[in-house]
């Protein structure tokens, strides 16, 4: 008999649609994709940049990425990682850390397009709703557009506040105010002190202060790693602040110092278990059969 492979026909494609094999995962979402990334084909292949914001358990990673034939480009990024290298080194995945990361993301982007001059963005966050506008006599602002992925777009979520960073950062990100906290849906109106407080942490200041007040050991729980550092609830907002201006004074990306191979080799050795001689093992399996007659004798 003889073998014949498979061979993936239009038949094949039609039923397993694998070149929507990341849909059926539930890892993409096609239809919000297709107008992100498609382009006017009167713009000649000019890049449509997107804001991809996706967050992990103990990070936030947010990208400025274009679309090619070959597959996706990103032109930078920054992570919340970084942030300890600007002062803030606690709380790296909550509203306040995506603001920052948001920012650096913005004023890393504008330095590589030698547009963070030009383009300077709300210098001192007051939580009021803002978009950058072109300047005269100058190139247009940078823009790129929002990419959630498959995040749920609820009033006050964090991957908010990454979009108010980028666009406090300098950045045209088209948007409006109904998903920032503070906005009130009866009235339309946003309640810049209440989106203030969400950048410069002051929800996480009140919740300290709060649980201080009514349980002591949930408070020493949650927050060891402030209390280690002898860090109140009334320093906070100065360390935000704090770090957004030291982002603005260099947001270009610090490599860590590398490791030379015998450190590597090192590190690697502490997680293996090592090779024991034969005088090793036999006094193992010696200690073994003292242990079981031992047990047997009781």
């Amino acid at each position: 008999m003889v073998f014949h492979p498979a061979q993936k026909n239009s038949a094949y494609h039609s039923r397993f649609q694998t070149p929507f094999r990341r849909r059926r995962e539930g890892k993409t979402d096609y239809y919000a994709r297709k107008r992100l990334v498609t382009q006017h084909k009167a713009k000649y292949n000019t890049p449509k940049y997107r804001l991809v914001v996706r967050f992990t358990n103990k990070d936030i990673i947010v990208q400025i990425v274009s679309s090619q034939l070959t597959g996706d480009v990103v032109l930078t990024a920054a992570y919340s990682h970084e942030l300890p290298r600007f002062g803030i080194k606690h709380g790296l995945t909550n509203w306040s850390a995506a603001y920052a990361t948001g920012l650096l993301v913005a004023r890393r982007a504008l330095q590589k397009l030698n547009l963070d001059q030009t383009y300077q963005g709300v210098e001192e966050a007051d939580g009021e709703f803002s978009l950058i506008e072109a300047v005269e006599d100058g190139p247009r602002p940078f823009k790129v557009s929002l990419d959630v992925g498959l995040q749920r777009t609820t009033t006050g979520a964090k991957i908010f506040g990454v979009l108010k960073g980028a666009s406090d950062g300098g950045l045209y990100v088209p948007h409006s105010p109904k998903r920032f906290p503070g906005y009130d849906m009866e009235s339309n109106e946003l309640d810049a002190d209440l989106l203030r407080n969400y950048i410069f942490g002051q929800h996480v200041a009140e919740y300290m202060e709060e649980l201080m007040d009514d349980d002591e050991e949930r408070y020493r729980q949650l927050f060891k790693s402030y209390i280690d550092d002898e860090i109140e609830a009334d320093a906070i907002e100065d360390i935000y602040a704090e770090a957004h201006a030291a982002i603005r004074e260099d947001p270009s990306f610090k490599s860590s110092a590398k490791k030379t191979k015998a450190e590597y080799a090192a590190e690697s050795k502490k997680f293996r278990t090592p090779r024991l001689t034969l005088e090793q093992r036999k006094t193992k399996i010696q200690a073994k059969i003292l242990e079981v007659r031992a047990e047997q004798a009781l």
